[in-house]
């Protein structure tokens, strides 16, 4: 399987590679990053009987950590000091102004759950970092879950990709049985974080 990928991840370019995903899809959410950071791990499954065989899960896991908080920080920044637009199409959508609510109401019950959860929800790390800019949430309350949100989805992802080969072999299989537990984790994250009706609505 990893024959035609060989020259990338079996280079220390893969750490580059996948650093420039995680970082860039909090604005692109379309960027395939947990596709990436799964076939790395495949490979270093692949490659694990060769001492200092590139990629090490250890490193992915911290370097799709890091770029994950490292874009996080950006969208929020991006959002918390020219946010005057965002503002006003976030008034637009009751949904939106909901989930900006249910965010902040979260983050200052130290309740930050929600943003790791949101992790793994397709889109959900974009809108939680551009809601907490906007809605003016102090760094300290937000960082810190940002970094226990990335953390969750680096190991989990490298871990999906690494036992995968280990137990289907390095084979597209794996791959794609691994490739699919991830969104099969972002599905159930979405839907535990779907709007629900208030008592008023639902009678």
């Amino acid at each position: 399987m990893l024959e035609s990928l060989g020259s990338v991840t079996g280079s220390p370019w893969i750490y580059a590679m996948v650093a420039l995903s995680v970082l860039l899809d909090v604005f692109v959410p379309l960027l395939p990053s947990g596709v990436l950071v799964i076939t790395a791990a495949t490979a270093a499954a692949a490659g694990s009987a060769a001492t200092g065989q590139v990629p090490d899960v250890m490193a992915l896991i911290l370097c799709a950590t890091t770029a994950s908080v490292l874009g996080d920080l950006a969208a929020y920044r991006l959002a918390f000091r020219g946010g005057a637009r965002l503002d006003r199409a976030i008034a637009r959508s009751r949904r939106l102004t909901t989930a900006q609510e249910r965010l902040g109401e979260a983050l200052s019950a130290g309740g930050g759950a929600l943003v790791v959860l949101a992790r793994f929800a397709p889109a959900g790390r974009s809108v939680v970092s551009l809601l907490a800019g906007t809605a003016h949430r102090r760094a300290r309350d937000f960082l810190p879950w940002s970094a226990l949100a990335g953390l969750s989805w680096a190991a989990y992802s490298v871990a999906l990709g690494y036992f995968g080969a280990h137990w289907l072999g390095a084979t597209w299989l794996a791959t794609a049985v691994s490739v699919a537990a991830l969104f099969g984790a972002g599905a159930a994250a979405a839907y535990v974080m779907r709007p629900r009706p208030s008592p008023a609505e639902a009678s």
